[in-house]
């Protein structure tokens, strides 16, 4: 089994921010894999899947960022033994707009929610997408930033961004991270 974690921030306020974008990504994976019904558990709202054969379930934590790290690892020790691998979804500034890649574990760089997960699960290895949403314009500060909606050029192609998004996950689960990092990094 592989668990699949979309970071963001619960509530309307955050809906369509740049934070958020792992929760989008997690809505898509849902419409684009043979999945179940969404039910509540370990503080998230989940969901059962199946990849191309590949049991999957999917995890949009209800806790805010810097918390995380709780609900992902209660999923962990439910699920001990039965998941492979675990793949983080989360926004990164220090990649431009338009870029997507994944990639074997690393440092946190200062993203809070991987801070908190790093924390939690005593430092336990995850696979990440990272979706490139910019640096902040002029001396804004990045969590201020990261809390904005996008812009509408933004907008625009945010759909594709997603959708593509999907599409490298999906590569992931069928043919391993180095096929998918090769593929489309």
């Amino acid at each position: 089994m592989i668990l699949i974690v979309g970071l963001g921030n619960p509530g309307r306020d955050y809906r369509g921010t740049r934070h958020n974008i792992g929760f989008a990504i997690i809505d898509e994976l849902v419409s684009v894999f043979d999945s179940g019904n969404e039910y509540t558990k370990f503080n998230s709202v989940a969901v059962n899947a199946n990849c191309s054969g590949t049991d999957i379930v999917l995890l949009k934590p209800r806790l805010f960022m810097n918390n995380s790290g709780s609900a992902v690892s209660a999923a962990i020790k439910f699920y001990e033994e039965d998941i492979s691998k675990i793949l983080i979804i989360h926004d990164d500034i220090d990649i431009e707009f338009g870029q997507v890649k994944i990639k074997r574990s690393g440092g946190t760089a200062g993203h809070r929610g991987l801070q908190s997960i790093k924390e939690k699960t005593g430092g336990i290895d995850f696979d990440r997408l990272r979706f490139g949403v910019d640096r902040p314009p002029g001396r804004m500060e990045a969590a201020d930033y990261v809390l904005r909606k996008f812009g509408k050029s933004e907008i625009k192609e945010l759909e594709f961004l997603i959708t593509r998004s999907a599409d490298i996950i999906t590569d992931y689960i069928e043919n391993g991270l180095e096929y998918a990092a090769n593929k489309y990094n």
